[in-house]
């Protein structure tokens, strides 16, 4: 099956300057780099917006770096031909691209962190990966592939976003910092027990600065339930340090 990317790539590939001069091919490498910072930036610069550490910066560079050695696989080695004209042995132009691929996934990792509540920044660790196909797919020449999958993706991290706040908002996941020695769990559980909720996955850790660090998930069917004032009622109980939320909430 022939797509109109490959019709595209394949005109511009016979356009020539005096014969012997390929600038079809120039031109569609400046498309496909152009097309990828557009695309790439657009999904980096919604990470910046949400104040995560990967941001504009870091998805132009993985999604640029990953067109750029698609093109290098596809472009960047010399064909070798005998007397007679026949290609002596054929590249192997997926080669680069799977070690791309491996290789952006250690990226991704570092993006994640690990604490005693869990994993955070596995949405940036995705989208760093999903640049990594983004670039790979223009600097193959699928443009429409590329467009489409970046419209797909910058819908869902926005759309989604918001059904998932609305879903988080009886479900927080809450951590109190308090110091050590501090009896404050049965007074935690007194105030869910007043807003007619319960905890779960309750977890306690020491933090780099000595204070212990709890974090639990409050599991409530109460419509009436308002997290902002379950907070302020935990920043009363005695010893506590400060209190916050791990998803679908700010403060």
């Amino acid at each position: 099956m022939t797509t109109i990317d490959q019709v595209i790539a394949a005109e511009l590939s016979t356009w020539y300057i005096d014969g012997k001069w390929p600038i079809g091919n120039l031109i569609l490498c400046a498309i496909a780099l152009a097309l990828c910072f557009v695309l790439c930036g657009s999904i980096g610069l919604e990470r910046e917006k949400r104040g995560r550490t990967a941001g504009l910066r870091t998805h132009l560079l993985v999604g640029i770096g990953s067109c750029m050695l698609m093109i290098i696989s596809i472009y960047g080695f010399p064909i070798f031909k005998d007397e007679q004209g026949n290609v002596l042995f054929h590249q192997d132009i997926a080669r680069l691209a799977a070690q791309v691929v491996a290789g952006v996934g250690f990226l991704g990792a570092g993006a994640i962190i690990h604490r005693n509540s869990g994993a955070r920044g596995l949405t940036t660790a995705a989208t760093i990966w999903i640049v990594m196909a983004i670039g790979l797919a223009c600097g193959s020449f699928n443009f429409i592939l590329a467009i489409g999958g970046t419209v797909i993706i910058l819908v869902f991290l926005t759309l989604f976003k918001r059904a998932e706040n609305k879903l988080s908002r009886k479900n927080p996941m809450i951590i109190v910092h308090t110091a050590q020695g501090n009896a404050i769990i049965g007074p935690i559980l007194n105030i869910a027990n007043d807003f007619d909720s319960s905890i779960s996955e309750l977890r306690t850790e020491i933090g780099d600065d000595g204070f212990l660090e709890i974090t639990f998930m409050v599991m409530t069917n109460n419509e009436a339930f308002e997290v902002e004032k379950f907070i302020s009622k935990i920043e009363l109980v005695e010893g506590v340090r400060d209190v916050g939320v791990l998803n679908g909430h700010k403060f």
